[in-house]
């Protein structure tokens, strides 16, 4: 079958400000690919790296695929986009799209964005945060997870404090997940640990070390939960020999076709996360979301509700959030 790839730039400015041990994220840059069938029919996704040199990269592999192509010339590029997690996304996602379109095998599921787990602000009090979002859910039925991004400094005695007021104000029915992006030394993410290791609440601390530690996240996790992040990226074999918790970004992780098969295994610990995309990204992750949370290992994923703008580019249509771009 002869396709069409076109593609256009979106960018985007976050509601607030991500401070991260590996730097602060606001804006949001990206493609949105649009591969239309010889029927007219039209397959959607969404190329949105972190890293603006993998971007560049993107765009160089697509002026290399050509505007017109085929079906299989693509699945068979597939297999060839090493470290290219995103544009891999956005052609598996736009021609699942087709596919659906002409064979429906898939049917989009939604997700209660109230279900995710509550990120919390990074540039304000985490308390006064925890204390307003304890206040919400009197009132609406939403998830009882928060997650708390913490910096990289070795001697950040106030986030450690921090902690102690934050379990002291936290419900018993509540998880807290910790996510320092990789930032900690061995030494640092032991005491945390330490800490933490007989706290019922703590649901995991997420990639506590560099991702290349390897060695040293496998000796944490006979220790305390440890979820891998950044790891699963740069290693991807780790996602077969990894046997607690992966966070999984959909948007950087590659073909979605292939993650809803990994979600749907039986002894999967898979959570789904956001990398903050528009609407035509985010279909994908609120369906692998749902699918998730059905599982035998149920979870709240991480979509960071309230991190993004309203208006059209964040459209459920995804034709509207390509006239929107």
């Amino acid at each position: 079958m002869k396709l069409i790839i076109n593609f256009k730039p979106f960018s985007f400015q976050l509601t607030r400000q991500l401070i991260t041990s590996k730097g602060i994220i606001h804006n949001k840059v990206g493609l949105l690919l649009q591969i239309k069938d010889s029927d007219g029919n039209c397959g959607w996704g969404e190329v949105s790296p972190i890293e603006k040199n993998e971007l560049k990269k993107s765009i160089e592999s697509l002026d290399f695929i050509g505007r017109q192509t085929t079906k299989d010339s693509i699945e068979n590029y597939l297999c060839e986009l090493q470290g290219l997690g995103a544009l891999t996304f956005g052609l598996g996602a736009s021609l699942a799209d087709l596919e659906n379109l002409t064979i429906r095998k898939l049917d989009f599921e939604g997700f209660d964005i109230t279900k995710s787990a509550y990120l919390l602000p990074t540039d304000i009090d985490p308390l006064e945060s925890i204390f307003n979002y304890i206040d919400r859910l009197n009132e609406k039925n939403g998830s009882c997870t928060i997650k708390w991004k913490v910096s990289n400094q070795e001697n950040n005695f106030k986030e450690e404090k921090i902690l102690q007021k934050i379990l002291d104000i936290l419900p018993k029915n509540f998880k807290i997940r910790i996510d320092p992006n990789g930032g900690w030394s061995r030494q640092k993410a032991q005491e945390w640990s330490s800490e933490l290791k007989n706290e019922p609440r703590l649901e995991w601390i997420e990639q506590p070390l560099p991702s290349k530690d390897i060695e040293g996240l496998f000796s944490l996790a006979n220790q305390i939960p440890i979820a891998l992040d950044e790891s699963l990226v740069e290693f991807p074999y780790l996602r077969k020999i990894w046997k607690s918790w992966q966070i999984r970004r959909p948007a950087l992780d590659g073909d979605p076709r292939l993650l809803l098969k990994e979600i749907e295994q039986e002894d999967s610990q898979t959570v789904i996360s956001t990398a903050f995309e528009t609407g035509i990204g985010r279909r994908w992750i609120n369906h692998l979301a749902a699918r998730q949370v059905k599982g035998k290992n149920p979870c709240a994923p991480g979509l960071a509700p309230g991190w993004c703008p309203k208006s059209p580019l964040f459209s459920n249509n995804p034709k509207l959030v390509w006239e929107a771009a």
